[in-house]
C-alpha cells in the first residue's frame, strides 16, 4: 500500500519533471535561442538590427498567443469530461506524451532556416506547451485529495520549491556541458558540448529539447508509481453530461462572488506573470545583449530565488492564508515591470548609465531575482486559492476553469506585447501592457474571500 506521504512526494515529482519546459524552453535557452535565429532571418530578408529584434519578439508573442488559446477553449471542456468519468491519470499519460514529442522535435530546429523553420519551431514549442499546460490541470486536480484543507499551502508551495529545484538543476546541467556560447563555441565550463555536438550547428543549444523531453520522462516514473486517483466509481463517457456540469458550474458563477473575482482575478495577473516569463530572456538577448550563457545564470539566479520563495511562501501562505501572500507578489512585479520598461543600456527612467558598464546587467540580475522569488510565490498561493474554492470531485473542472482564467487572458498578453512591439518598434516599451494586467489582477483580488468558499 502506498502511504500519503509518498503519494505526497509523487505528486510532487510532476513539478519536478515538468518544470524544465518553462525553465530552459519557455524562458532561458530556447526562447532566447529563437529570438536569435529569428532576428538572423529577418535582417537576412532586409530588415535593420531593431525592426528584426522587434519581429523577432512579435513572432514568438503570436506563437505563444495561439497556443494559449487551444489550452483556454479545451482546458474546462477535458476538465468537465475527466470528473464525468471520474478519470484523471490517463489524461496525464495523454498529454504527457505531448510534452515529450513537442520538446524532443525541437532538435530540428537550426540556424540559417527558411521561414518555414520559424513556423515548425513555434509549432513543436506550442504541441510541448499544450501536453504540459493541460498535465498540469489533471495534477492540480488531484491536490485537494492529498491532504487536509489548511496544509494545502504548505504542499502547493513545497511542490513548487521542488519543481524549481527540479528546473534549476537542469538549467545548470544545460550551462555546463551542452549550451555553447555563440562566440566561442564552448560551454560554461569552457569545454565543448557533450556526445561530440556541433557548435557551428549550435548542437548543444539545440539538445535543450531532447534534454527537456528526458527529464521529463525519467522524471515522471515516480509520480506514476506512487500518485493513483481516489478510489471512485469508473463511469462511461457521456459528452452531454459533461457539458451540462461545466454549463451548470459557468452559470452558477454568478452566485459563487469570491470565485467569479478570483478567477477574473487570476485572468488578468497570471497572465501577465507567463508573459513575463516568455519575454524574459528575449528581452535581454534583445536589449542588453546578452549571450545564451549569460541568460542562462540569469535563470540560475532566478530560479533559486523562486525556489526559495516558494518554499517560504508556502509557510507564509499556510500562516496568514493565500490572499496576502499573492497581493505581495503582485506589488513586487509591477515594480519590476516599471524598472524593465524604464530600462535600457544607457538609461534608467532618464537616469543616465554608462553603457560599457556592468550597472545595467547587475539591475536587470536583481529584477530577475525578484521575478524568479515573487513568481514562485504567487504561483503556488494561486493554487491553493483555488483548491479553497473547490471540492475533491469537481476539482479538475474547478482547474479547468482556473486554466481558463489563465489562458483567455494569457493569448491576450503575448498579443499585447506584440501589438505593442510593432506599434513602437522597440522590445523595452512592448513589456508595457503588463503593468496594467498586474493593476487589475490586484483590484480585482480584493473581491475575494481570503478563506476562499471555505469560509463560514
Amino acid at each position: 500500500m502506498i502511504s500519503a506521504r509518498k503519494r505526497i512526494w509523487g505528486w510532487y515529482f510532476f513539478d519536478w519533471a515538468s518544470q524544465p519546459y518553462s525553465t530552459l524552453l519557455l524562458t532561458f535557452i530556447f526562447g532566447p535561442y529563437f529570438a536569435e535565429i529569428a532576428r538572423g532571418y529577418y535582417m537576412g530578408a532586409g530588415l535593420d538590427e531593431e525592426a528584426a529584434k522587434a519581429a523577432a519578439q512579435a513572432y514568438w508573442g503570436w506563437g505563444l498567443a495561439i497556443a494559449s488559446i487551444v489550452v483556454a477553449v479545451l482546458a474546462p471542456i477535458l476538465g468537465a469530461i475527466a470528473d464525468g468519468t471520474g478519470r484523471r491519470m490517463v489524461w496525464v499519460w495523454v498529454f504527457s506524451a505531448f510534452y515529450v514529442i513537442g520538446a524532443a522535435g525541437l532538435w530540428w530546429v537550426a540556424p540559417g532556416g527558411e521561414a518555414s523553420m520559424l513556423v515548425w519551431a513555434v509549432v513543436l514549442f506550442g504541441i510541448g506547451f499544450i501536453g504540459m499546460e493541460f498535465a498540469t490541470i489533471f495534477t492540480n486536480a488531484l491536490m485537494p485529495s492529498l491532504t487536509q484543507a489548511d496544509d494545502l499551502g504548505a504542499i502547493s508551495g513545497s511542490g513548487f520549491a521542488f519543481g524549481y529545484l527540479g528546473g534549476l538543476l537542469a538549467l545548470v546541467l544545460m550551462l555546463l556541458f551542452f549550451a555553447e556560447g555563440t562566440d566561442s563555441g564552448l560551454t560554461l565550463l569552457g569545454t565543448p558540448p557533450l556526445f561530440g555536438l556541433d557548435p557551428e550547428a549550435r548542437e548543444g543549444t539545440r539538445f535543450v529539447g531532447p534534454f527537456t523531453a528526458i527529464w521529463f520522462v525519467v522524471f515522471m516514473i515516480p509520480f506514476f508509481l506512487w500518485v493513483k486517483e481516489p478510489k471512485t466509481d469508473t463511469r462511461p463517457l457521456h459528452i452531454g453530461r459533461a457539458l451540462a456540469s461545466l454549463r451548470a458550474l459557468i452559470q452558477s458563477l454568478r452566485f459563487r462572488r469570491s470565485l467569479s473575482a478570483y478567477l477574473a482575478s487570476s485572468l488578468f495577473y497570471r497572465d501577465a506573470l507567463n508573459a513575463l516569463y516568455g519575454f524574459g530572456g528575449v528581452y535581454a538577448s534583445g536589449v542588453l545583449g546578452w549571450s545564451i550563457i549569460q541568460i542562462g545564470i540569469f535563470g540560475i539566479v532566478g530560479a533559486l530565488t523562486a525556489m526559495i520563495a516558494a518554499w517560504i511562501g508556502g509557510r507564509a501562505d499556510r500562516r496568514f492564508g493565500p490572499k496576502p501572500v499573492i497581493a505581495i507578489c503582485i506589488v513586487v512585479l509591477i515594480l519590476v515591470c516599471l524598472i524593465i520598461v524604464g530600462m535600457t543600456r544607457e538609461s534608467l527612467w532618464g537616469l543616465p548609465m554608462d553603457p560599457a558598464s556592468s550597472l545595467p546587467d547587475r539591475i536587470f540580475f536583481v529584477c530577475g531575482a525578484l521575478i524568479g522569488g515573487a513568481g514562485g510565490a504567487l504561483q503556488a498561493a494561486s493554487r491553493t486559492m483555488m483548491a479553497r474554492h473547490t471540492t475533491p470531485d469537481r476539482a479538475t473542472e474547478a482547474f479547468g476553469l482556473f486554466a481558463l482564467s489563465g489562458k483567455v487572458a494569457s493569448f491576450m498578453a503575448p498579443a499585447f506585447i506584440a501589438l505593442a512591439t510593432m506599434a513602437t518598434g522597440s522590445q523595452r516599451l512592448g513589456i508595457a501592457p503588463l503593468v496594467g494586467l498586474f493593476l487589475i489582477g490586484l483590484f480585482l483580488l480584493s473581491f475575494v474571500k481570503p478563506k476562499g468558499e471555505m469560509a463560514p
